[in-house]
């Protein structure tokens, strides 16, 4: 039987501090950070040897070559249904929709006041760098959400990597995806060793601009020690889940639920966020019923949801907003007979990396074809930021042109504060233009 670990909030404890007792139980160790610096030191000093070394060592295959020919693509798309082709450009037309409403609202943004212009221009990134997860299952759906605001962005350099299978070769359908999406370079590189190539570069991979998508524990801690020496999008590591539902939800529409995202691997978090004692009862029953009954990829459910499963129990709604803003968890279902409440409790969340409200919005759904992106912050850092978007892939350059009125305008206040500061030149390099102004 599983069962998933009961946090009872009681009544006076702050329900943000048994979130927080939660949410440190899957923090990223000195340990592992200090084996990840390893590998991407090896890398950055010796190059395509150590990543092909590393191949060898973690994904069980020899490597000849680190990157995938044209040839491969080609191949991959005799291995794939046109259903399963069909569906990638669905997800790619409803992405793209998204990601464009989003970049045409920063288009020609000009602020003139007072002999002062400023144009705040968007400029892509020069390149990027994706990775895409393998090992226990295959993410083509990660190869959309990474590399199509990146082609909406205008990113004129976007480079796909994923850990190659025993055999040495790459998921057809991610080929697929990749090519599809308008991705320029693949290379059979995974862990810590691939973003190292990403960051620092090898004789066969060029460095990139950003390194962007999500990994397992062991990625999450490579690309925090990469950001060292290149940008990076968010902390996206194991997936996370918590529903809040209240005592008018389907308790087996929330099991699967969990279910579905504890399927991801062993280190994936699932939680319940309540206040009824019977729902989080009836959804513990309802779970190891379903998991009983003979469901797919079991091994990896039970352990997850046995290991990293939660329930948490709390005197009210508010408290659960409390437990839940604190948690900040990458997806938050909100389930509720009624709309009402569910618009209500959703209005309440502040650290989330999306929010799905009502019973009709599984967090699966938003993995593939719902319009909005699947990269999202885990481990808390949902608390600064969202869902991976075109914002990731563009700069907002600022230009600006100042007339002799203008500079004039802010003569005094620049003076003062840089009288204040200690940097006297700051204002010297002012009132030489102003000197020059008067003598002309």
């Amino acid at each position: 039987m599983i069962i998933m670990k009961v946090v009872n909030v009681v009544a006076g404890e702050p329900a943000a501090e048994a979130a927080k007792l939660r949410k440190s139980a899957n923090a990223i160790s000195d340990a592992l950070m200090a084996q990840a610096r390893a590998i991407m030191d090896d890398v950055s000093a010796h190059g395509d040897p150590a990543v092909i070394d590393y191949t060898a060592k973690f994904d069980g295959v020899r490597l000849g070559s680190l990157k995938v020919t044209g040839q491969e693509v080609k191949d991959a798309y005799e291995k794939v249904s046109r259903e399963q082709v069909k569906a990638l450009k669905l997800m790619k037309a409803r992405l793209e929709k998204s990601e464009l409403a989003v970049l045409k609202r920063l288009k020609n943004i000009k602020i003139r006041s007072e002999g002062v212009s400023i144009e705040r221009t968007v400029q892509p990134v020069a390149s990027v760098g994706c990775y895409i997860p393998g090992g226990k299952a295959r993410y083509p759906s990660t190869v959309v959400m990474c590399a199509v605001p990146a082609k909406v962005a205008g990113v004129k350099r976007i480079v796909a990597i994923s850990p190659p299978a025993k055999d040495g070769s790459i998921d057809p359908l991610t080929l697929v995806a990749a090519d599809i999406c308008g991705v320029d370079e693949i290379y059979k590189a995974g862990g810590a060793q691939g973003i190292a190539a990403l960051a620092y570069g090898t004789q066969t991979i060029r460095p990139v601009s950003k390194i962007v998508g999500p990994g397992g524990m062991f990625v999450t801690a490579a690309k925090l020690a990469a950001s060292s020496a290149v940008s990076t999008d968010m902390v996206a590591g194991p997936t996370e889940l918590l529903i809040y539902a209240d005592s008018s939800a389907d308790p087996r529409l929330v099991a699967v639920d969990l279910i579905s995202q504890a399927e991801h691997s062993p280190d994936t978090v699932c939680g319940l966020v309540t206040t009824s004692e019977k729902l989080a009862a009836q959804v513990q029953e309802q779970a190891d019923a379903v998991i009983s009954s003979g469901v797919a990829r079991s091994e990896i459910v039970k352990k997850s949801l046995s290991q990293n499963g939660f329930v948490a129990i709390c005197k009210d709604e508010r408290a659960c907003a409390e437990f839940a803003n604190e948690f900040a968890p990458e997806h938050l279902e909100v389930i509720s007979a009624s709309k009402k409440k569910a618009e209500a409790f959703a209005n309440r969340i502040e650290s989330a990396g999306l929010v799905l409200v009502g019973p009709d919005a599984p967090s699966s759904a938003s993995d593939y074809c719902l319009g909005s992106n699947h990269v999202l912050p885990t481990l808390g850092f949902g608390k600064s930021r969202a869902s991976l978007s075109v914002l990731d892939y563009v700069k907002l350059v600022n230009r600006v042109k100042v007339t002799r009125a203008g500079l004039a305008k802010v003569d005094s206040a620049v003076k003062e504060m840089a009288t204040a500061e200690g940097l006297p030149n700051h204002y010297e390099a002012v009132r030489a233009r102003r000197r020059k102004e008067k003598e002309e």
